[in-house]
């Protein structure tokens, strides 16, 4: 496919969320770094126009609020984001089933979830023509707030393994 017909993936990790005494996992919320974090990689996507046109985020507190500081930065081209009870607690292949089922009109997809769900998707999906130094970074550690771009030629259906292009893991703190 040509290169205005590549898709983009961008697969983020929640900011950095707090353990209060007596609250649900899936009520846990951002603690102060990650309100400070979660803006910081809107705004780099924003200055490195990876702006998406579709948010899918898991339904837990953590992620909900790492996508509203998000969409914040991204100010009016931020599109009003799907939350998905299936991405909470998910493995790589819910998750990556989940993105399956989108519609080919989605050229730009953000998927906000959790460890270690996010790394192991964003290791399954990189192909051979990734940026190796980007792999290696996010192999090794995948921080919250952590952010891989990926593009690929397929459509959301087609997506399985080693199919994109890995092109930034980006951690901002």
């Amino acid at each position: 496919m040509s290169g205005h017909h590549l898709r983009k993936l961008m697969i983020m990790r929640h900011a950095k969320s707090d353990w209060p005494l007596g609250v649900e996992d899936h009520e846990r919320p951002l603690a102060k770094r990650g309100h400070n974090e979660a803006p910081m990689i809107g705004r780099w996507m924003v200055k490195h126009h990876h702006v998406p046109d579709f948010i899918l985020c898991s339904s837990a507190l953590r992620t909900r609020q790492t996508c509203t500081w998000v969409c914040h930065e991204l100010g009016e081209k931020a599109p009003t984001p799907l939350l998905s009870d299936a991405l909470y607690d998910a493995t790589a292949t819910e998750v990556l089933s989940e993105i399956n089922q989108l519609p080919d009109t989605i050229t730009s997809l953000l998927v906000i979830s959790h460890m270690p769900a996010v790394q192991d998707l964003a290791m399954r999906l990189a192909s051979v023509e990734s940026d190796e130094e980007a792999v290696m970074d996010m192999a090794s550690h995948y921080p919250t707030s952590g952010l891989t771009v990926l593009e690929h030629g397929k459509s959301w259906a087609e997506l399985d393994g080693r199919d994109a292009k890995v092109t930034a893991f980006v951690v901002r703190r």
